[in-house]
Order: structure tokens, then sequence, then C-alpha cells
């Protein structure tokens, strides 16, 4: 597997760095997880804009999935060649209807389902995309969110998604090749229980799971990415990152 950082900015993108998202690709096959603020412009940097297979979104927040609207439009109205057939897109419940509801001017209340295939995320689900195999988690985090375990060849990618501290992330995780974490808290500033994590909970978590890396992500503007790159290393002995646009890591 190779995961490439398209965008790692939470909340909102920073000056650097469009919002979450991150491309996976095994054997020629291309799924982007998470499509948030900014990440189309960033996407193509890496890839052409029709030669993704799949999208998984983690959840509805715009910070995650804002962007599809964006994507629908290059889909939709790609009159050389055709219009794009449908991609498969894994959301949670109301994907289809949060999206045309954020594009607000859709042609018609089913032109999104024309270029994409909307499938229902449960929790505990497993399923294979191309080459890639997928475990599926609900985290805690206000709306229906979900964390990912994607494996290939024995290696194993972990992304939280957003959440707090939850038995279902630790799960996830368990002896993972990479941790994929948010970290959007500072540890002794805020603390506000199933909503995010800060980088020395990402550690602990990283650590209970026996991770063998952890990068750090959905750093928000606000956050010193400095301290809570420090707070891991306090927890994990492991190599830490913060997850930098642009940068690659090959499973």
């Amino acid at each position: 597997m190779k995961l490439t950082v398209v965008g790692s900015s939470g909340s909102f993108p920073s000056a650097d760095s469009a919002c979450s998202s991150y491309l996976v690709e095994a054997d020629g096959y291309r799924v982007l997880l998470d499509m948030g603020n900014g990440a189309l412009g960033e996407l193509q940097r890496h890839c052409g804009l029709y030669d993704l297979d799949a999208i998984v979104l983690s959840h509805l927040h715009a910070d995650h999935c804002i962007d599809m609207c964006a994507y629908f439009v290059v889909r939709y109205y790609r009159f050389d060649g055709g219009r794009c057939p449908p991609l498969p897109v894994y959301g949670p419940r109301g994907t289809e209807e949060r999206l045309t509801a954020a594009h607000a001017d859709t042609p018609s209340d089913t032109a999104m389902r024309e270029v994409f295939d909307f499938r229902t995320l449960t929790s505990g689900a497993v399923f294979d995309l191309g080459p890639l195999r997928v475990r599926t988690a609900l985290v805690d985090h206000p709306v229906e969110a979900y964390g990912f375990r994607v494996e290939h060849a024995g290696k194993v990618l972990t992304y939280s998604g957003d959440t707090g501290v939850c038995g279902a992330l630790d799960e996830l995780a368990q002896d993972a090749d990479l941790f994929l974490c948010e970290a959007s808290f500072t540890h002794g500033k805020e603390d506000i229980p199933g909503l995010h994590l800060n980088g020395r909970e990402a550690g602990e978590c990283a650590r209970r799971a026996d991770a063998s890396r952890l990068v750090l992500t959905h750093v928000p503007p606000w956050t010193d990415a400095q301290v809570n790159l420090r707070d891991a290393k306090t927890a994990f002995d492991g190599p830490v990152d913060l997850a930098r646009p642009g940068a690659v890591y090959e499973l």
C-alpha cells in the first residue's frame, strides 16, 4: 500500500494544507479517504480527476466531505468522452441527501446518484475495495463517524477519522503498521469528551494498540502541532510524524 497525504488540516484549511483527505493505492487501485475543504485541488497533484476507483467518507462534517460537491461538478458535467459512470462512495446514512443539500442547485434530487454510487457504512462491516480489505468501526464523535482499518498483503493502515478516546479505535489500530490518527486538541487545554483526541491521547492509543508508526493528522490551524507532536512522543515510543500535504508512506 501507498498512503499519500492530500490534506491534513482540521476544522478548516490552513495556509499550508487542505482539510482531511488521504489517497490509498495498491496494485493500481486508488481509494480516497475523505474529501474535505480544498482537497480536490490538492488531489490533482497526485492523480487524475477521473482516476479514483472509490471514495470512503468517515463522516459528514464539512472538513471531511464538502469537496464532494465540487467533485460532483467534475463528474456530472464532463462532456468530453461522456458523463462519468457512478463511482462507489461509502459514507454514513444520509450521505447523498447531505451532499445534495450542500450543493443546493443540482439539476435534480437524483443527480448526485448519476455519478456517485452511494453505499451506506455500518459499524463492524468488512468489505473489499479492489485488492484492499476495509473494516469499519463506529467511533466517538457527535455525529455518526467511522474509523477504518485497511489491509493489503499483510500490511495494516488504520485511519481514526474524528473521534474521542474509545475502545473501538484501539481495536482498529491493533498491530497497525501505520496509524493515521487525529490530534485536534492540546493536552491540558481542551477537555471535551467524545469529540477529538489530543496528541497525548493519540500516542497512548498507539501504545495500547502496539502500532508500529503513528502519524498525527487533523491538527487545526489554531493548535500548535509541535506541542501535539511532543505530547504524542511522551506516550508512544515508536516513530511519530506530523502529516504533511504530499507526504508519502509506503507500507
